[in-house]
């Protein structure tokens, strides 16, 4: 089977539900900074408890989803703005990785992550 069939047929498989995939991941991350530093807070001993590797997780599957929903979205609609707002919000968030831990390391953690979820959002729009 020729590669551009193959391709084809992948890009063939990719719709909407991946921006939604995306989105429930941005929020799922929302909750686990907020829920982290909240319980950091109470419980400073529980730093401890969390695998730091998490992190590196997350934003791996970010530009994993990224690539596949967004570049879907700008071969069928065209528009660059869903790609540059969430590749700058996957930006945003891998700076925040390497900040220290209290050094607006969270807020610049959320702020990337609303801006991926707002791309997928925008993408998921301009397809319809």
């Amino acid at each position: 089977m020729p590669a551009s069939l193959s391709l084809t047929r992948f890009w063939g498989g990719v719709d909407a539900r991946f921006d939604r995939i995306a989105i429930g991941l941005s929020g799922l991350c929302l909750v686990h900074c907020l829920t982290t530093t909240i319980l950091l807070t109470v419980i400073s001993s529980a730093g401890a408890l969390l695998d730091p590797a998490i992190h590196e997780v997350g934003l791996s599957l970010a530009i994993v989803f990224g690539i596949i929903a967004l570049g879907k979205g700008l071969l069928s609609h065209g528009y660059m703005a869903p790609v540059l707002v969430g590749a700058f919000g996957i930006g945003i968030m891998g700076g925040a990785l390497t900040l220290p831990h209290g050094d607006f390391e969270i807020f610049w953690t959320l702020v990337g992550v609303s801006l991926v979820a707002l791309g997928h959002d925008l993408n998921r729009r301009a397809t319809r």
